[in-house]
């Protein structure tokens, strides 16, 4: 019988997926993860694997006796060990388009909610203040500031867009983008020297690697501008959490927002939980209605397509396949 262990945590209810995985004879088994023996030695038997952030490393993959696809149900593929699994002939898949308006919109919010002094404004009413406004923290008008966008994948470019919608001059950094995308995307592309140091935001858009872990680091946020906004819905570990805390102390920076972290959930000490000015939100830009039910469909699209001998729509890799 053709089995398919679901370990996404995040979402429980797995109706979605039984019946589409039903109607070609597969069967479910939810274990919500994969850290106990007890799963792993379930997916060691499963066809397929469908997971969110949880680790499939080398030594779960050598183990896996009949699996065909290992399936993303997201974006981010570093919990994944991608050559062992290629290695093994196992597809790994993800959803390439999973809420790109959701995340672009989140962080286009962040910036916002900044710029136009919110959490001070809201405390000011809260404390009585009503024509306490001229007293905030100056802030500058948003037009023709600058926002650059470090990543220039499906949701830095919708945030480009809609950053220059609202006036912002957007400028960006992505190694492995032409020239052409200056005129395709309105972004003027530069190099990351000149993103920390003409920014008055940055917002991070680029998947976690090796060479991009720690990309905001002492020395980057050494390059910023003192009232510089720095902006994270893509990987807690692109930021060293120290060298932010640092800077934002000393003043080198205004300030940041981040919806992920290097530690997720973060523990009640953790340092950046505790400044007005470093707004934290828990890995939720990626959430709407909409978003949690395409995800699963797609994913599980993908899984469907493998298990009856296709090839799935949104490959990572390219394990040998005869259709």
């Amino acid at each position: 019988m053709t089995t398919v262990v679901i370990a996404h945590a995040s979402f429980p209810d797995t109706q979605l997926e039984s019946e589409a995985l039903a109607a070609i004879g597969a069967t479910t088994v939810f274990t919500g993860n994969l850290d106990s023996s007890e799963a792993r030695a379930i997916a060691s038997r499963a066809h397929a694997i469908m997971v969110t952030i949880q680790e499939v490393d080398a030594k779960l993959i050598r183990s896996l006796e009949n699996c065909k696809v290992i399936a993303r149900v997201g974006t981010g593929l570093d919990a994944i060990d991608i050559p062992a699994a290629t290695e093994r002939g196992i597809w790994v898949t993800y959803v390439a388009d999973y809420s790109i308006d959701e995340v672009s919109t989140h962080a286009v919010a962040l910036l916002l909610n900044h710029a136009r002094r919110l959490p001070q404004m809201v405390a000011s009413v809260k404390a009585g203040a009503w024509y306490d406004v001229a007293r905030i923290e100056p802030a500058p008008r948003l037009k023709g500031q600058v926002l650059g966008v470090i990543g220039l994948g499906r949701i830095g470019r919708t945030v480009a867009a809609k950053a220059s919608g609202l006036g912002l001059r957007v400028i960006a950094h992505d190694p492995y983008v032409g020239l052409d995308a200056e005129t395709e995307h309105n972004v003027d592309l530069v190099d990351l020297d000149t993103l920390f140091g003409k920014s008055d935001y940055i917002s991070l858009h680029t998947p976690l690697t090796e060479s991009s872990r720690h990309i905001i680091n002492a020395a980057a946020l050494e390059m910023m501008k003192p009232t510089a906004y720095l902006i994270n819905t893509a990987r807690g570990e692109l930021i060293d959490d120290a060298a932010l805390l640092d800077a934002f102390m000393a003043g080198s920076i205004a300030g940041a927002a981040l919806d992920v972290l290097s530690q997720e959930p973060p523990p009640a000490d953790f340092p950046l939980l505790h400044h007005e000015r470093i707004l934290i939100t828990p890995h939720g830009a990626w959430y709407s209605e909409a978003s949690k039910v395409d995800v699963r469909r797609k994913a599980t699209e993908d899984v469907v397509r493998v298990l009856t001998g296709q090839k799935p729509l949104s490959p990572v890799n390219q394990p040998n396949f005869s259709p």
